[in-house]
């Protein structure tokens, strides 16, 4: 029987990519759900394609004009957040595919692990925000959780088969983003446009941006630490321009297996789909005729301060990561919006991380509570 996907973002990068997985393999996967957040038009086009049996516009500004544009077709319509959050819980759905950007895919997730089904996680967030209380709910709900992003599924195959085997090091390569290269006072007047001009990924605005300023690295050692248990000293960061090693693993032994792939997010999606086997595809394949360098180097905190502040935030455990990531939120749209320069984000950061409330072990609605509290105060120092 085809597996029934709902996916929640579905007109961003890894949402587009996950229809080509569907579209490879019809006989598979069904698109079952489609949201979106203001994208309308390419929404309504999906749609058609895919004939999906419920469509979710998260900005209810924009419902009139899905449904106008879905009129005649047996497809359900729905608009608003806590629409997204309940179209979840449809008995049909088998694996829900978590593609939202930034805090607004946790809710969502959480009522997907309760309703049972498969996470295929591509929103980092929710991990950095609430890594132990989804820890905990997918134990209690018995409700697997697979990586999307390319370095944790990388992680995720090098731990197959690995049974207990102890794991020495996790080592999480980076691209180093557009500016490896710059010294600070580059850095410092670097703009937003540049920024965006990823040397090696095809990726949504937010998490670009967020590449440019390795947060998005740091958000991925947070992510790894709840995925594998693997404790922060063990997770190392290596700057790997080539993007061709995805990440590795170093067991106990001293031996490190690593995954290998071209920059593509079609593989990791597809393996998250369809987990535990492998299915053909025609995605970009490594040749290495051509690809006969491949380079390593330290990452440097100091030029990019993001990362150090992730795994500050990390030791520290607590809602520090929430403060963190709702901090980042704000920074990073002040700095596209080119209010802010490019240290400004890591500034605004951590006098977020200085200011708010620590709390060691937070509910949710301390969680929900310490996000708008980050946003205000960091929204403030923008304005």
């Amino acid at each position: 029987m085809k597996k029934k996907i709902a996916i929640l973002g579905s007109t961003g990068s890894i949402g587009t990519q996950t229809l080509d997985v569907i579209r490879l393999h019809p006989d598979r996967y069904e698109a079952y759900a489609l949201t979106a957040n203001n994208q309308v038009d390419k929404l309504v086009a999906q749609a058609r394609e895919f004939n999906p049996e419920v469509v979710v516009i998260a900005n209810p500004d924009h419902y009139e004009a899905l449904k106008a544009g879905l009129q005649g077709l047996p497809i359900k319509v729905y608009a608003g957040a806590d629409a997204i959050a309940q179209v979840v819980d449809d008995e049909h759905i088998d694996v829900v595919l978590t593609a939202m950007v930034g805090f607004s895919g946790l809710v969502p997730t959480i009522h997907a692990i309760k309703a049972g089904k498969a996470i295929a996680l591509a929103n980092k967030e929710t991990l950095v925000v609430a890594g132990l209380l989804i820890n905990e709910l997918a134990a209690q709900y018995h409700t697997p959780i697979l990586p999307v992003d390319s370095e944790h599924s990388a992680i995720f195959q090098c731990l197959n088969g690995e049974g207990q085997n102890k794991i020495d090091k996790i080592l999480l390569t980076a691209s180093g983003g557009p500016f490896r290269n710059l010294d600070k006072d580059q850095l410092a007047k670097v703009t937003k446009n540049e920024a965006l001009k990823h040397p090696n990924w095809h990726m949504g605005d937010k998490i670009t941006i967020d590449s440019a300023t390795m947060m998005n690295k740091g958000f991925e050692v947070i992510e790894a630490k709840w995925l594998f248990g693997v404790d922060p000293a063990r997770i190392e960061v290596l700057v790997h321009p080539q993007s061709i090693i995805h990440s590795a693993v170093q067991f106990e032994d001293g031996a490190i297996v690593a995954q290998l792939g071209m920059p593509d997010m079609h593989l990791p999606i597809q393996y998250a789909l369809s987990y535990p086997e492998r299915l053909p595809s025609n995605f970009p394949k490594i040749d290495f005729d051509v690809c006969r360098t491949l380079t390593f180097e330290h990452p440097d905190v100091e030029r990019f301060p993001c990362l150090q502040l992730a795994y500050d935030a990390l030791k520290q455990g607590g809602n520090m990561p929430c403060i963190l990531n709702a901090a980042n939120e704000v920074a990073n749209l002040a700095f596209r919006e080119e209010k802010i320069g490019f240290y400004e984000v890591s500034d605004l950061i951590a006098k977020a991380m200085q200011s708010v409330g620590f709390m060691p072990s937070p509910s949710f609605g301390d969680l929900i509570d310490t996000d708008a509290e980050t946003r205000r105060l960091v929204s403030g120092l923008v304005g």
